[in-house]
């Protein structure tokens, strides 16, 4: 059954692995996209996640052209204020730094209409930290994306207590009409429900390794064969992104050392996962 978007212009914030995943997701269901990032060359990077991810969609959806048209449909801007500008729901994608985060909603508030809706994709702050700064906690929730978009389809919907009602509904219906299944939180949790089981899951597998019990592989190999679970811990990171990862360690001081192990070993060198073509391990 095909429902129709509560919202016909979607401007997405950040063309990171989640971002370009979120507006390609949003675009192959029909409704208009633009896609920001902070200048040309990150706007050139974004458009080459675009491309690859809507060929690896294409390969796993049952309407495999939509994917790999959708690229071509999305307008990109290095221009905030104009990506706003006529939006009725607004995604942010940015990097996991709460002052960041405030700093890009103050803009947006300040630039897109009264009616438009907002929404923060953060995979570990709460809602009720960012709302002030967009000038309208009203309308202001979390709608929170698994990678994987159009396979692991979930959207979390995470309100705060001055979030609308409407609001969520509207954002709930949103998520629906473009292909995803509605998580629906009843009080703000941090990680919301995928992380919160996520989040501890990679941690302890981060401290096997920093305490030298184990390599990444053997960790992975161990839950793979015992669970039988697609991916490992670290399969997961590198699809996350190391990126992803060092910004929730560094905010956690139990988490010093392993935010030091990865900058060290991976991030100094340019290691960044999935999207730069190695991690813990190599990809094509």
């Amino acid at each position: 059954m095909t429902t129709t978007s509560p919202f016909s212009r979607v401007t997405v914030l950040g063309l990171g692995v989640l971002g370009a995943q979120i507006a390609l997701q949003t675009a192959a269901h029909g409704v208009q996209v633009t896609g920001y990032d902070i200048d040309d060359a990150a706007l050139q990077v974004g458009r080459g996640r675009l491309d690859a991810f809507a060929q690896a969609a294409a390969g796993e959806v049952a309407d495999g052209d939509a994917y790999r048209s959708a690229p071509d449909s999305i307008r990109l801007t290095s221009d905030l204020a104009d990506a706003v500008r006529e939006a009725d729901l607004v995604i942010e994608a940015v990097p996991e730094r709460l002052e960041l985060k405030r700093d890009v909603w103050a803009e947006v508030g300040a630039a897109a209409p009264a009616s438009t809706v907002f929404a923060t994709n953060s995979s570990s702050l709460l809602p009720s930290a960012i709302a002030d700064a967009s000038g309208r906690p009203d309308r202001f929730l979390a709608l929170h994306f698994a990678n994987h978009i159009w396979r692991q389809n979930t959207a979390e919907i995470m309100g705060t207590p001055a979030t609308d009602t409407a609001v969520a509904d509207s954002v709930e219906a949103f998520a629906v009409a473009i292909g995803m299944v509605p998580i629906r939180l009843h009080k703000e949790q941090a990680g919301y429900v995928l992380n919160s089981l996520l989040i501890p899951f990679l941690s302890a597998a981060a401290q096997l390794l920093v305490k030298g019990v184990a390599t990444p592989e053997t960790i992975d190999v161990t839950w793979r064969t015992a669970t039988g679970a697609p991916a490992g811990p670290f399969q997961i990171y590198d699809v996350v992104g190391l990126r992803t990862a060092y910004a929730i360690a560094s905010a956690d001081p139990r988490a010093e050392a392993w935010a030091s192990y990865l900058k060290e070993h991976y991030l100094d060198k340019g290691l960044l996962g999935v999207e730069s073509g190695e991690g813990f391990y190599r990809y094509r």
